[in-house]
């Protein structure tokens, strides 16, 4: 099954780009076959930012989105959200990439099922 999951939210301070990216994981743990595709648009864009740092105990979302991309997921970034916050593609983890609203259309055309957090 392909599922898109689309975070709005920001990584700290709300928990729904957290419940969205352990929804991801749990798919991704309970169907070998899962094509998962997150798309980061709006604030949700910093859930992507690398070097985040978190006290002891606490969930880092750099962390949950590496092991998405570790499932052979795939983690887009809405470019216009990312200018409009100053993130530059330099800042980026690793295996995240800028996208565009073109893909999200043609990322939710393929989906089987779209989750929008």
């Amino acid at each position: 099954m392909k599922s898109l999951i689309i975070l709005n939210d920001p990584p700290y301070g709300t928990e729904r780009s957290y419940n969205g990216l352990r929804l991801a994981h749990a798919l991704q743990k309970n169907d070998a076959q899962a094509e998962v595709t997150v798309f980061l648009m709006a604030d949700a864009v910093l859930c992507a930012k690398a070097g985040q740092k978190t006290p002891d105990g606490f969930y880092n979302i750099e962390r949950m989105l590496r092991r998405v991309v570790l499932g052979k997921g795939t983690v887009l970034l809405c470019g216009t959200c990312m200018d409009a916050r100053g993130l530059a593609e330099a800042e980026i983890a690793p295996g995240a990439r800028r996208s565009t609203m073109d893909e999200l259309a043609a990322a939710t055309i393929a989906a089987d099922k779209v989750l929008v957090f």
